[in-house]
């Protein structure tokens, strides 16, 4: 199996995508670690794993709870292969309505919190001569969306942020590459405004697929970029959006 015996840490895996990255890097032979600011939610989550799962509650945007959470796990296994930077969250709002407290928050957690894990994690990846990180972006961040300008920004900011970590990384043998979901069927979807029927049936129409993608159609695309077979890959940007964007 691709990730066999990866010690797989993913934040934000309670629910949506994160759930079903964790899940997919299981049945491949992963020993994930699940993490989510839910810490009940991130423990059923490593209870339906089974095997040798483990669950921390993971708030990203605290510092001090990432290095905690990356010391435990290193002093559990003595290493990190996989870091996946999937935690992230989101309201829709024009952006003359919002106000900095809206700012803030998705700035802290989408951007911010991929920060605390790699500045925890990479070195602990130099010193191994090896890693894979791939950060969660968003289509908004390569073309920008509509009610969505903040988190646009700040996933346009994990693009570049991973561009330039995977030149700083590279004579480490650490690649570090950036998977960018599409619409997908999430309850964070739902919650702005994807529960509507006419809105779902036009994104459906807009989608050259013509569907949403599920959170598994994420979740392979980031097994691919932590596995041995994506070895030479580095500093890329894969849009999983069933050809809505297109470059």
């Amino acid at each position: 199996m691709r990730l066999q015996d990866k010690v797989t840490i993913v934040t934000g895996a309670g629910a949506g995508i994160g759930r079903a990255i964790a899940t997919v890097a299981a049945a491949q032979g992963a020993i994930v670690v699940v993490t989510d600011v839910n810490g009940e939610a991130a423990a059923a989550v490593a209870t339906e794993l089974g095997g040798p799962a483990t669950s921390y509650a993971v708030d990203v945007t605290d510092r001090a709870c990432v290095a905690a959470m990356v010391a435990a796990v290193t002093a559990q296994h003595g290493r990190i292969d996989v870091l996946v930077n999937n935690a992230g969250w989101d309201k829709a709002v024009p952006f003359v309505e919002s106000e900095p407290d809206l700012w803030e928050k998705v700035i802290d957690i989408n951007y911010v919190g991929v920060l605390n894990t790699c500045r925890a994690v990479l070195p602990i990846m130099a010193t191994q001569g090896s890693g894979r990180v791939v950060n969660l972006g968003s289509d908004a961040g390569r073309v920008g969306s509509s009610g969505e300008a903040v988190y646009s920004g700040a996933k346009g900011a994990i693009i570049a942020f991973s561009k330039t970590i995977a030149r700083e990384m590279a004579r480490h043998q650490v690649t570090v590459n950036v998977v960018c979901p599409g619409p997908t069927d999430t309850a964070l979807f739902a919650s702005m405004g994807g529960d509507n029927p006419k809105l779902r049936e036009g994104l459906t129409r807009a989608i050259p697929l013509r569907r949403l993608a599920a959170p598994e159609d994420i979740a392979y695309a980031v097994a691919f970029f932590a596995s041995d077979e994506a070895s030479f890959i580095t500093g890329q940007t894969l849009s999983v959006s069933g050809g809505l964007t297109m470059s």
